[in-house]
């Protein structure tokens, strides 16, 4: 799971969201051309696009926001006629070509939103058939196709399987499932960085641990994506046990990232001259991981940090870092719209086209509508909340900057 910054760190580490860096938002696009009125963010949304707009609408989603038809059908529309997708097409009357730069990580996100929003039965078909089609030998995903398989793009296509109700082990080639692909990327026990997992192996083929890869490998693991719910796994254990099992890989990872974060509460930044300085997105991205392996306690702590000190991070960062910290709201059951004082929701939809927001409401209030649907009294309603209640798993994964020690 954070926001993509630059093209320089896309070309660099080809990496996700998220793994992906993305280009700010706070900033306005150079492009002569008008943006699409339907695209979430004021930034140039050539390497970061369908990526944003995914994060934002899958956000939405998770916290009972319908997105307006126009910013989905914006989304959908970005498709290349393989069921790929690009950062961004400016014009989608011209067919993609060899010259267009699809990505494994774009047409992830963009499945884990449309399925979660439902209705787009045939563009998450034909992108989930692309990435089959890119798997390497190994099992794994790169950023793209035909890339040295990496954690972030292996777990962010995880959680695109997921969404569409593909089971990933199952999902093989020569053999191999994504989780074979995963379990080569993670650290053994003895040594530093025990229990983490490194995006690619370096140039000596030795793994390094990288904290923000080890979120996304958690969720990976685990089988969910980027809205991953809390309590899929069973805490972190200090220990760290040899990875037989994706399993044991989210608990050693999880374990890894609870170390990271026990003394200050977040990471740091992994940029060079900037190691001092904390780095929000991958935090949220640590959050959700261990919110998600049902490390409560140590999520419970980071995410008390964040809603003190990430909202001028957010509002610089954009849709996709509102998305990134809904999403870790999200994970340990904390109130996206009460964050340190910040609405989270509304600045969100505050990026994008205006939509009505739907009702929460009480538990009771809740009962009440569906009595009311089943009775024939409510119907609207019902059919309201069928609309936007496709199930969907929605990395790290972000619109993460994924970077390679």
């Amino acid at each position: 799971m954070n926001v993509r910054r630059s093209a320089a760190v896309l070309a660099a580490v080809a990496v996700i969201g998220a793994a992906a860096p993305a280009a700010a938002d706070s900033s306005p696009s150079p492009s002569r051309a008008p943006l699409p009125s339907a695209l979430y963010g004021d930034g140039d949304p050539q390497y970061d696009g369908v990526w944003r707009q995914s994060l934002a609408l899958l956000a939405q989603h998770t916290v009972d926001v319908e997105p307006p038809m126009a910013a989905v059908d914006w989304l959908a529309g970005q498709q290349c006629a393989d069921g790929s997708f690009a950062p961004y097409r400016a014009d989608t009357a011209k067919a993609c070509d060899t010259k267009t730069m699809v990505d494994t990580n774009q047409t992830a996100a963009a499945v884990q939103a449309l399925a979660a929003l439902g209705g787009h039965d045939d563009v998450t078909r034909k992108a989930v058939g692309w990435l089959k089609s890119v798997q390497n030998e190994d099992g794994g995903w790169g950023y793209t196709a035909g890339g040295a398989s990496d954690t972030n793009s292996t777990s962010v296509v995880i959680g695109a399987l997921a969404a569409v109700g593909e089971k990933p082990a199952g999902v093989k080639k020569d053999g191999k499932s994504p989780y074979d692909a995963l379990l080569k990327l993670e650290l053994p026990c003895e040594g530093d960085g025990a229990g983490a997992f490194a995006f690619q192996p370096d140039k000596k083929g030795k793994l390094v641990a990288n904290a923000d890869t080890t979120a996304a490998g958690v969720l990976g693991s685990l089988g969910v994506g980027l809205a991953a719910e809390p309590g899929k796994g069973t805490g972190a254990d200090a220990a760290c046990e040899k990875a037989d099992s994706p399993e044991q890989a989210a608990a050693n990872g999880a374990a890894y990232l609870t170390g990271a974060l026990a003394e200050d509460g977040h990471l740091v930044s992994a940029l060079p001259g900037s190691e001092d300085q904390p780095d929000y997105g991958n935090t949220a991205d640590a959050v959700v991981a261990l919110a998600a392996q049902g490390a409560t306690e140590q999520a419970g702590t980071s995410l008390a940090w964040l809603e003190k000190n990430a909202a001028d991070w957010a509002t610089q960062g954009g849709p996709a870092a509102y998305a990134q910290l809904i999403f870790a709201a999200h994970a340990t059951g904390a109130d996206p719209r009460a964050f340190g004082g910040t609405d989270l929701v509304k600045q969100l939809t505050a990026t994008g086209p205006s939509a009505p927001e739907k009702a929460a409401g009480t538990k009771e209030e809740k009962e009440e509508k569906k009595d009311e649907s089943d009775s024939g009294l409510g119907v609207w309603w019902f059919v309201g909340v069928c609309l936007v209640a496709g199930i969907g798993i929605g990395f790290l994964i972000s619109g993460r900057r994924k970077r390679q020690p």
